[in-house]
């Protein structure tokens, strides 16, 4: 399966960390675009192209909670989003599930096998929905 991913977080240092350990999870093949915050994220967003997205919370401009919310308002499909950050009450990770409709959330620091554990899941979610015909995600369901 081939995924257009967007990774966003002010730290080119974990988005090329995020980036990696995707590809060496084989959940997929990836493509990336790489945003510095939510509003650059937003500026490059565009829901033809992107089938993911890898948020990060806590960034400069526009955070990833804001980013999340405005692409809801743009996409009539749902496109699947994984927080990947350091905010880990459950509070926190509530208000994104709640607010923005987050699918996953990993908590930072993570390792691979971390990483592997929490998307393998939503992986299995994707490929079920898209045999049975859903289209639960979109612009993935002619993916497979």
């Amino acid at each position: 399966m081939e995924i257009n991913a967007m990774v966003v977080d002010d730290s080119g240092i974990m988005r090329k960390m995020v980036m990696r350990g995707l590809n060496d999870c084989d959940l997929a093949e990836f493509s990336f675009t790489e945003a510095v915050d939510g509003k650059d994220a937003l500026d490059k967003f565009d829901s033809g192209t992107h089938e993911m997205l890898f948020v990060d919370w806590n960034m400069p401009n526009m955070n990833g909670l804001e980013f999340i919310i405005e692409v809801r308002k743009q996409t009539d499909h749902h496109i699947p989003v994984v927080m990947i950050t350091t905010e880990s009450t459950m509070g926190k990770v509530e208000e994104a599930m709640e607010k923005a409709g987050v699918d996953t959330f990993i908590c930072k620091p993570f390792t691979p096998d971390v990483l592997q554990k929490k998307l393998q899941p939503l992986f299995e979610k994707i490929e079920g929905d898209a045999k049975a015909g859903g289209d639960f995600f979109g612009a993935l369901a002619g993916k497979f």
